[in-house]
């Protein structure tokens, strides 16, 4: 799928790349994207969610480290719901980490566009974000 109508410029949007793939079985959903140039010689990011509320794990390795998610995914009438605490290391080398909530909710507005409407809690006391995506099926 590609991002048919992105965020706003500076927006983070669905926080997923573009285009990014969706496999979805009775059991979970997995999302991947290319994330690093084919020059970097890193695989695409992936991400997977037990569809059945169960928390899921995933990793990244970026800039500070791993980064680990945790998610829970619960269908909401047609929507699927995908909540993700983040926590990151503090750069800072303090010991402690910046927890983050991203809520993603997905529904599918025809049989090819997805809408993402994706909300990051604020952080040290900030505003939360809501940002729309739309992504259609190439």
């Amino acid at each position: 799928m590609t991002s048919a109508a992105g965020p706003a410029t500076g927006s983070p949007g669905s926080g997923w790349g573009t285009p990014l793939t969706i496999a979805q079985d009775s059991t979970r959903l997995t999302v991947e994207y290319a994330f690093f140039s084919r020059y970097d010689l890193q695989p695409p990011l992936q991400f997977t969610y037990a569809l059945d509320g169960t928390q899921t794990r995933n990793t990244v390795m970026l800039g500070l480290g791993v980064q680990e998610q945790f998610s829970r995914a619960v269908w909401s009438g047609s929507t699927l719901v995908i909540t993700t605490v983040h926590i990151v290391a503090n750069p800072a080398g303090t010991g402690d980490s910046l927890r983050a909530e991203v809520t993603r909710r997905l529904s599918l507005d025809s049989p090819t566009r997805l809408i993402a409407e994706t909300t990051r809690a604020g952080v040290f006391g900030g505003p939360s974000s809501t940002t729309r995506t739309v992504y259609t099926k190439q």
